[in-house]
């Protein structure tokens, strides 16, 4: 059940993108209590999500992101030629 700093920051990762899974959520927490370097790259991923996530949103309110219908036709085309 021992976790490394690796495998730590990998789950970190996949639960801050809800990918995780419930064993995996419970040895990170257990981890984190004793790691506190881990603790902290938890903190600072987490900000950075955040900090990008604020951004992308302040910039699809200024109409520079893609409509629906472009995104669709995006898609599309990226099947087509796969």
């Amino acid at each position: 059940m021992k976790l490394t700093c690796d495998e730590a920051t990998t789950i970190c990762d996949k639960s801050q993108y809800n990918e995780a899974t419930l064993w995996e959520i419970i040895k990170l927490r257990l981890h984190l209590l004793l790691c506190k370097k881990c603790g902290k790259y938890s903190k600072q991923n987490s900000f950075m999500s955040k900090c990008y996530e604020t951004k992308r949103l302040t910039e699809c309110t200024k109409n520079d992101c893609l409509c629906e219908e472009e995104k669709k036709a995006m898609n599309k085309q990226l099947k087509e030629k796969l």
